[in-house]
C-alpha cells in the first residue's frame, strides 16, 4: 500500500494505542500464572498478535472478548506445547521474549520469523540459554531449536545490545529448576527493563536487582508461583511520540493528545523531555497532553535508552533553524531496518540532511521539503517519521509499504486522517 501525506493543519484529540512493550510482557506473564489473567486494552498491532499465537502455541487458552483478552495458562504453569514450531514473524520482540519461555519446557521446539527478522542477529540466545543449561541448534540467526529444561544458574548478559532477552530471563527463570543470578554489563535499555521488573511485581514475582557501576546483578529464585490478577495496558508512548511530534510541528489551535497517563515505565515517555528541550510548551490533561504548533529549537539528547525516538525526533529536528545532534546511534543496526542508514537514504529524498559522526546523527535543518516517494524499508517508525514530514513540509510525501505499520499501530493513519491529517492512498 502506498500512502500520500500532504501538508496538514491537526486539531482535536486523539488516543493513543495501548502500549505493545507492556502487552507482550503481561502476556508472556500470563501464560506462566498459576489461573486465568484478564488483560484489558490490550493492543492490536501485529506484534501483540504474534504474542498471543506463540502463547497459544505453548500451551494457553486465548479467549477474545470486546475489551479484554482471557489467557488460561498451562496446569503448573509450564509450557506444553501444541506445535514444534514457534513463529515470531517479524518480531524480534516475540523471538528474544519467548525463547526463555518456551524452555521451560521439555519439548525440542524450532523458533523462527519472517521478514528481516530472519536477518537479524541470535547468538546472545542461543549462548545465553545454553549456558542455563538448554540445549540449542542453530547459528546468528533464525531459526533455532531449543529443547528444555531451562536449569537455571548463573550466567553474563551484554545490555549494551538488546533488553528484550534478557526481558525473557527475568519472566522465566522463577520458574527454573535452580536458583539463578544474572548479572548485567553496560544495560542501555534500562527503562525497558524497569517496566519488567513492574510487570513481575504485578504477578506477585520474588526477585532482588543491585546495580554498582555499570554492572546490574538479578537474583532470582526458582520454584516460584505466579499469581493472576485483572490487568489493563497503559498507552504506548511509543506510538504517542508521532502524535506529539505532528503537533508541536502541526496543530492549530492544538493537538490534545489522551490515553498516555499510565502507571508503567516506559522509555520513550522521553518525548516529553525532547520537546521541552526543542522549547514546546506542554499541557497536562486529565489523561494526557496537548501542545499547539511552533518552530522547535534545536535538540541535543542522548537516546541510548529509547532509540525507538530517532525517527520522529529527526523528522523534527528537521524543521528547526539550526542543526540538532542526537546520539545513541548505535543501538539502531538490529532494528526492522538499519534505521539509521535509511533514515540518512530516504529523508534526504525530501531534502533533509542528516549525516553520521561515529555514534551521533546529525540532523540538518530544511528550508522546504521536497515531494519525494519515501521506502521505509519495513519499518514501522520510519513509516510515521515520513509521515510527519508530509504534514508539516512543504510537499506531498508517498510512502511505500505503508501498511507495515501495523507492527505497532495500525490505525495511525486512521488516526491522522481524524485530526485533519491530509492523507489518501495512491493506486
Amino acid at each position: 500500500m502506498i500512502i500520500r501525506v500532504s501538508p496538514s493543519t491537526l486539531s482535536g484529540e486523539v488516543t493513543a494505542p495501548p502500549s505493545k512493550s507492556l502487552s507482550a510482557r503481561f502476556i508472556a506473564a500470563a501464560l506462566l500464572a498459576d489461573s486465568p489473567t484478564m488483560l484489558h486494552g490490550l493492543s492490536d498491532c501485529d506484534d501483540t498478535n504474534v504474542a498471543l499465537s506463540i502463547t497459544a502455541a505453548l500451551g494457553a487458552e486465548i479467549e477474545l472478548g470486546d475489551d479484554a483478552v482471557r489467557i488460561t495458562p498451562c496446569p503448573s504453569s509450564i509450557p506444553r506445547p501444541r506445535s514444534e514450531k514457534l513463529n515470531a514473524g517479524e518480531s524480534g520482540l516475540a523471538a528474544r521474549l519467548f525463547a526463555p519461555i518456551a524452555s521451560l519446557s521439555l519439548a525440542s521446539l524450532t523458533l523462527t520469523g519472517e521478514g528481516s527478522l530472519m536477518n537479524r542477529p541470535f547468538d546472545m540466545v542461543t549462548s545465553g540459554l545454553t549456558a542455563l543449561g538448554v540445549k540449542t541448534t542453530g547459528g546468528n540467526s533464525l531459526p533455532i531449536t531449543i529443547e528444555g529444561p531451562l536449569v537455571g544458574g548463573e550466567i553474563e548478559v551484554d545490555g549494551s545490545v538488546s533488553s528484550q532477552f534478557l526481558t525473557g530471563l527475568l519472566l522465566a527463570l522463577p520458574f527454573a529448576e535452580q536458583d539463578s543470578k544474572v548479572v548485567v554489563h553496560n544495560l542501555t535499555s534500562r527503562p525497558y527493563i524497569n517496566m519488567t521488573l513492574e510487570v513481575m511485581q504485578a504477578f506477585d514475582l520474588d526477585f532482588t536487582h543491585e546495580t554498582l557501576d555499570s554492572c546490574d546483578t538479578f537474583i532470582i529464585p526458582a520454584g516460584q508461583t505466579s499469581r493472576s490478577l485483572p490487568l489493563s495496558i497503559d498507552g504506548d508512548w511509543s506510538a504517542a511520540s508521532a502524535l506529539i511530534v505532528l503537533g508541536g510541528l502541526c496543530a492549530r489551535p492544538d493537538l490534545e493528545i489522551k490515553g498516555i497517563r499510565g502507571i508503567y515505565t516506559q522509555a520513550d515517555s522521553g518525548i516529553k523531555g525532547a520537546m521541552l528541550f526543542a522549547g514546546y510548551q506542554i499541557l497536562g490533561t486529565d489523561d494526557g497532553l496537548s501542545l499547539k504548533k511552533k518552530r522547535p529549537r534545536p535538540i541535543n539528547l542522548d537516546l541510548s535508552n529509547s532509540p525507538d525516538l530517532f525517527p520522529v525526533l529527526c523528522a523534527l529536528a528537521a524543521f528547526s533553524n539550526k542543526p540538532s545532534r542526537l546520539s545513541g546511534a548505535n543501538r539502531l543496526s538490529s532494528k526492522e531496518s538499519d534505521r539509521a542508514s535509511v533514515l540518512i537514504s530516504e529523508f534526504a529524498k525530501a531534502g533533509v540532511s542528516i549525516e553520521r559522526e561515529g555514534d551521533t546523527l546529525i540532523i540538518h535543518p530544511c528550508k522546504k521539503t521536497k515531494a519525494c516517494r519515501i521506502n521505509p524499508h519495513g519499518d514501522h517508525r520510519i513509516v510515521m517519521a515520513a509521515a510527519i514530514l508530509g504534514c508539516a513540509g512543504a510537499a506531498d510525501i508517498e510512502i511505500l509499504d505503508a501498511d507495515c505499520v501495523s507492527k505497532s499501530y495500525p490505525m495511525f493513519f486512521d488516526d491522522l486522517d481524524s485530526i485533519g491529517g491530509c492523507v489518501s492512498e495512491v493506486r
